[in-house]
């Protein structure tokens, strides 16, 4: 009994510790929004700011236009949302609840393009979308989620439709269903904590996207908060104060929406993985 509370104890000493280590780069982002730019780098550190500077926030979101930025940025996470859900949950449908000849190997091909870099098809990729005249377009970042919505999202859902019995598919066959109403009143009510871990990758990672924005877009009026962020960085110098306000306010959607999911993010994690 002892010998088990010593390792209770260790264990949540060990995950304090690591809590620790992922939360100080928060704190100091968070205690350099509220201090002067002649604090933030002083030595020995000060942890609270004296005093406290709270128009860095109202700077930050002033000096450049925040406003356009972020409604830019969410009518580009929308359409990356929408269409990666959509398109990720229907392929992964086809890849598990349907016999189909070659579909191992068409999904065993599929799987094989997680290890091709990023780099290798990007500039092929934006001659591509430059040749069709979408340059500078919000479309170069939102079309490609209606096509599989990532292989990595279809190989999740996949994974988790496959633990689901094959005999609620044919119990609906024999009422009369097909394989549309399968999918959208049988499987999909199933898999709502997938579907959720799917939609918060994606929208943490559209949400923060930077290489995308910076290939695609052009025009300051179309830039992203990613890209707004960059403004406060000069060539020789940084507004530092106003860089962490700025990327402070950045972040907070992502906590919250964090938050609010992660109940259904760690189910759905933990299903993921039960059959392969």
């Amino acid at each position: 009994m002892r010998e088990s509370r010593l390792k209770l104890t260790a264990g949540f000493a060990a995950l304090i510790i690591v809590s620790v280590l992922f939360i100080v780069p928060f704190l100091w982002l968070l205690r350099s929004s509220l201090m002067d730019l002649s604090q933030i780098f002083i030595m020995p550190p000060q942890w609270i700011p004296k005093p406290f500077h709270f128009e860095n926030f109202i700077n930050a979101l002033t000096v450049v236009p925040f406003g356009a930025f972020f409604k830019n940025t969410v009518i580009i996470v929308a359409g990356v949302l929408l269409g990666t859900v959509v398109s990720s949950t229907v392929a992964a449908f086809g890849f598990s609840r349907i016999r189909w000849k070659g579909r191992e190997t068409v999904f065993a091909i599929l799987m094989s393009t997680m290890m091709l870099p990023a780099a290798v098809t990007l500039i092929p990729s934006f001659i591509g979308w430059k040749t069709l005249g979408f340059y500078d377009t919000f479309y170069p970042l939102i079309a490609p989620a209606y096509f599989g919505g990532g292989i990595f999202n279809i190989f999740l859902l996949r994974q988790f439709y496959m633990t689901i019995p094959q005999d609620f598919d044919e119990a609906a066959l024999v009422d009369g269903a097909n394989y549309f109403q399968i999918y959208w009143r049988v499987i999909l009510p199933l898999s709502r904590s997938a579907v959720i871990v799917v939609a918060l990758f994606t929208f943490l990672g559209s949400w923060n996207d930077f290489m995308g924005p910076l290939i695609y877009l052009k025009s300051d009026t179309r830039f992203t908060l990613a890209l707004g962020l960059q403004m406060f960085q000069g060539s020789y110098t940084a507004q530092w104060d106003l860089l962490m306000a700025a990327s402070t306010v950045v972040i907070l959607p992502c906590i919250v929406v964090f938050l609010i999911g992660q109940r259904y993010f760690l189910e759905g994690i933990t299903l993921t993985g039960l059959k392969g």
